[in-house]
């Protein structure tokens, strides 16, 4: 029996072999390169930084933590740790949001708003420096097209999540805001 489904393996032939050896040490390299500038100029990971940027895509810089850890690709656990340091930073605030279900959402700080805005341009002259400007126009348009070909794959739910704003984060952002802005005028604590 284990010949018969070895026999029907579709092996990879030398070519993709080593192509996907570059795949690979793209994905530990890479990461692993922009982490590091993110850590040294900015005092932050790559993962804070995204989730970061995540949040600012967002109507009102706000989205539920269940969406962002999907987003993220990240389980809550990491997520909540991430965010409650994020927090102790002044980058961001959770709150809970009826009009998301009563599930809880990060929100972005003027102060994460900040952080980004200083963080960005060194970020940004990094991936320019390791990816952008090394693989030129055409070559950067077919990986970034291959990458969503393949997270559509892989995670269908995060490529769904990828554009900045849909109508119904839309929604759901202006319903927190207005819940949060009418529990605050009864002295209530701030979403």
């Amino acid at each position: 029996m284990s010949q018969r489904v070895e026999d029907a393996t579709p092996w990879l032939s030398d070519a993709q072999v080593e192509d996907w050896k570059a795949v690979v040490a793209l994905l530990t390299t890479l990461p692993a390169a922009l982490d590091a500038q993110l850590k040294r100029d900015s005092g932050m990971n790559l993962y804070e930084y995204n989730v970061l940027v995540a949040l600012s895509e967002r109507p009102h810089g706000e989205i539920p933590m269940s969406d962002l850890a999907r987003l993220t690709q990240s389980s809550p656990s990491r997520l909540s740790h991430a965010v409650g340091r994020l927090e102790q930073a002044g980058w961001v605030t959770r709150g809970s949001c009826v009009a998301a279900g009563k599930r809880t959402s990060a929100r972005l700080t003027e102060g994460g708003e900040d952080q980004l805005r200083r963080a960005a341009p060194g970020h940004v002259r990094e991936v320019r420096r390791l990816v952008v400007d090394a693989l030129g126009p055409d070559r950067m348009a077919a990986l970034g097209d291959a990458a969503l070909t393949v997270v559509r794959r892989a995670a269908p739910e995060v490529a769904d999540l990828l554009p900045a704003c849909t109508a119904a984060d839309t929604t759901v952002s202006a319903a927190c805001t207005a819940a949060a802005a009418a529990h605050d005028t009864t002295g209530g604590p701030a979403a």
